[in-house]
């Protein structure tokens, strides 16, 4: 039997959701090793001058502890 382990990391990107969720877990995967799954919480967005500038992600990473 495997024990997980979740952790939640926040991350954003200039580019998208999709790039802050990868930055979220190569960032993780720094000091987190195992890595098993990534799961999008929440999604939102900053706006300056009518425009997305820049793109936030809350993510939970699950991860095996051996």
């Amino acid at each position: 039997m495997a024990i997980l382990k979740v952790i939640e990391v926040l991350a954003n990107s200039e580019k998208s959701w999709e790039d802050a969720t990868k930055k979220a877990v190569e960032q993780a995967s720094k000091s987190v090793k195992n890595i098993r799954s990534v799961y999008v919480q929440d999604q939102s967005a900053s706006v300056k001058d009518g425009e997305i500038n820049d793109f936030r992600v809350n993510v939970k990473i699950t991860f095996e502890v051996k």
